[in-house]
């Protein structure tokens, strides 16, 4: 289903399946950005040159075949807010707080940044729409997953059992120990015996599974058919960003989406 693509010196995946959108998740690699953004970087608030950020999208955007004129990203803030984008949405300008994006528009990409945090990619090829979601433990256990295919729902008329889904690259349950704080709210949302946590047999430390809870998520909301693309990023610092593995001293790889 997954599919490994070059284009343009650019490396990205993409579900093979999806017909009439244009997608890819990005890897770090065949940008021009230096240092510990090495450099395909597409966060342009963690201090890398700006002028390298700019390239970077502009390649992205060619080697996904989309409309960078026509873009629109958010400025992420670990929630749940879900945005609809519309004609009255700036493309490429200020950008609002929001960690969820879906559009019916044609020719309308969608793009995010990521570094541990799953991407949430959203097709409904019945009512012709898409979402873009950002999920790291915060969104997690607040359901951003479900938020947006709710979203979709309520702003296009999608109904869940069309909604496919993509879970991207995130930092795997392996590497992702968290605080109990953060165990107690994942058992809260999810339930103790979801199976999102897993302890550690000798320091009894828990660990969080996001590509588990996000497909739990959106199964809650009927939806159904959500493939993961298990690749950790803790693991695969060679080929996407790791905020956890480098310490935050790391960029952003991105992902775009666009009907």
């Amino acid at each position: 289903m997954f599919e490994r693509v070059n284009r343009a010196g650019l490396t990205f995946y993409r579900n093979g399946a999806w017909k009439g959108v244009r997608h890819g998740i990005f890897t770090r690699h065949g940008g021009v950005s230096k240092s510990h953004w090495a450099s395909l970087n597409l966060g342009a608030s963690i201090g890398d040159n700006p002028a390298a950020v700019k390239e970077n999208h502009r390649r992205m955007y060619a080697a996904a075949e989309v409309n960078s004129a026509r873009a629109v990203s958010s400025w992420l803030v670990h929630g749940v807010k879900t945005l609809v984008v519309n004609g009255q949405t700036p493309s490429n300008g200020r950008l609002e707080k929001a960690d969820g994006l879906i559009t019916d528009e044609i020719d309308r990409p969608l793009v995010m940044r990521y570094a541990d945090c799953a991407p949430l990619l959203l097709y409904d090829p019945v009512r012709r729409a898409i979402g873009l979601g950002h999920a790291g433990w915060r969104g997690t256990v607040k359901g951003m997953a479900g938020v947006m295919a709710r979203e979709m729902r309520s702003a296009f008329g999608c109904l869940p059992e069309n909604i496919q889904a993509v879970i991207g690259p995130a930092i795997s349950r392996r590497n992702y120990q968290v605080g109990e704080d953060v165990a107690a709210q994942a058992e809260a949302y999810f339930g103790a015996e979801a199976g999102v946590l897993m302890r550690d047999p000798v320091d009894g430390g828990a660990r969080l599974d996001l590509w588990r809870a996000n497909r739990l998520d959106l199964a809650r909301q009927g939806v159904t058919e959500a493939a993961t693309l298990e690749i950790c990023t803790f693991d695969n610092r060679h080929e996407f960003y790791s905020h956890r593995a480098e310490n935050g001293l790391t960029g952003r790889f991105g992902v775009v989406i666009s009907l």
